[in-house]
């Protein structure tokens, strides 16, 4: 990865496209780590930068009218330029490529975030929604409003907030996912097996190993031939990173779309950084290359990227701690908080505290021992002491670790 050697004054300053949670909190550390030079912020959406994660609650029920950061960014001298897309970037002139026109820059921070998968066939058919963007939600807003029946396609965490939303504003839902079980590309079977539960206690009707062959105004037509009424279909099948409008420009991009950056966040190209949902980086911690579509990455990413920017413009930081944190999560469903920390995927072992039939239970995932990730579904004291066993790389005592009445952190060897 490129090491950062140009020391002309800044001119331009730093640049960040995106100006969601990655690039608003980049904007946010740059300032906190002394960085005093220009400091743009470009968002292809008008609003003010917003919060994702309200979307598909509160503001979908109509319970709050929006997200927007309670940031006073002209007092910390932010240039903000909104409603404007970027849709190029030529690293050798040192410039992004705008409908305005050229963009100039010293550094660069990519952070445009993921955008989701549309269901092949059912562009431009009237009634089918995505949710991601603020403009997203108040469409689908007028939908639970009048209670329409609702189709959404992909029971990933996504379909099953909507579903849950869905069901509290009195909708008639049903679920169609393509796998065997929800979350299947997410998590094992017997792990799924008692959350598939939830949308039946829920009112929901969850159909799994159905695939849809087309989506006509007001029906999805699954393919062994059963017609869905749909008053609305809504989207979830997953998301890849926002780097399409990257290609030709030489920034190394990972087979699964993403910024490929380095420990610091940096990319191939010099002065180029990436954060947040669009990037992917190693991961010495699980010895994999990581990319993380969650919240928690898009608020840690940004402090590793501003030291690093700091740093090389003069500022007085420090050197910045590779970026390797625990990957965490949570999701809000069917009356239930899900918390997730650490990734399993190279886990030998799988313990199970409380019983999946209650309302309250966890998952260990446990390597050599030493926890390496955990799933804890209204149990927030096993996530909280769990994370800072799988930081620490303790091993435990399966036994009592198993135990629902043992604390985690009383369950070391």
């Amino acid at each position: 990865m490129s090491e950062e050697s140009d020391q002309r004054a800044p001119e331009h300053g730093v640049v960040i496209v995106g100006a969601g949670m990655a690039g608003v909190r980049t904007a946010v550390a740059l300032r906190d780590e002394g960085y005093t030079g220009p400091v743009t912020l470009i968002g292809a959406e008008p609003h003010q930068p917003y919060d994702r994660p309200p979307l598909s609650k509160a503001v979908l029920l109509g319970t709050a009218e929006h997200s927007a950061f309670g940031i006073d960014f002209k007092a910390l001298d932010v240039r903000l330029r909104l409603g404007l897309p970027v849709d190029g970037l030529r690293p050798a002139d040192r410039e992004v490529d705008t409908p305005d026109g050229p963009v100039p820059y010293d550094v660069l921070v990519l952070a445009t975030g993921a955008e989701p998968l549309t269901l092949p066939g059912s562009e431009g058919v009237p009634g089918v929604h995505l949710l991601r963007t603020l403009d997203d939600a108040e469409r689908l807003r007028p939908v639970l409003a009048g209670r329409h029946d609702v189709v959404v396609v992909g029971a990933g965490w996504i379909g099953a907030e909507f579903a849950t939303a869905a069901r509290a504003a009195g909708c008639a839902v049903t679920v169609v996912e393509a796998a065997a079980r929800p979350l299947a590309g997410v998590l094992p079977a017997e792990v799924t097996a008692p959350m598939a539960d939830w949308y039946a206690h829920a009112g929901a009707t969850l159909l799994t190993g159905a695939r849809v062959d087309r989506v006509e105004p007001g029906a999805v037509i699954l393919a062994d031939g059963r017609r869905l009424p749909a008053g609305a279909v809504v989207v979830g099948i997953g998301a890849r990173p926002a780097s399409g409008w990257l290609a030709g420009s030489g920034v190394a991009l990972g087979p699964d779309g993403s910024v490929i950056a380095d420990a610091a966040l940096r990319t191939s190209a010099p002065g180029v950084y990436a954060v947040g949902d669009c990037a992917s980086y190693p991961s010495a911690r699980y010895g994999a290359r990581l990319l993380v579509h969650h919240w928690d990455n898009a608020l840690q990413g940004p402090r590793t990227v501003a030291a690093g920017i700091a740093r090389t413009g003069g500022a007085k930081a420090a050197e910045p701690e590779p970026y390797d944190p625990v990957p965490y999560f949570w999701s809000e469903q069917f009356g239930r908080f899900v918390q997730y920390a650490g990734h399993h995927a190279d886990a030998d072992t799988l313990l199970w505290r409380g019983d999946p039939a209650d309302e309250e239970w966890t998952v260990l995932w446990l390597r050599d021992g030493a926890l390496v990730a955990l799933l804890a579904v209204g149990r927030p004291r096993d996530l909280t002491q769990g994370r800072k066993l799988v930081t620490s790389g303790r091993t435990l005592d399966p036994e009592r670790a198993a135990d629902p009445a043992v604390p985690l952190k009383s369950a070391v060897r």
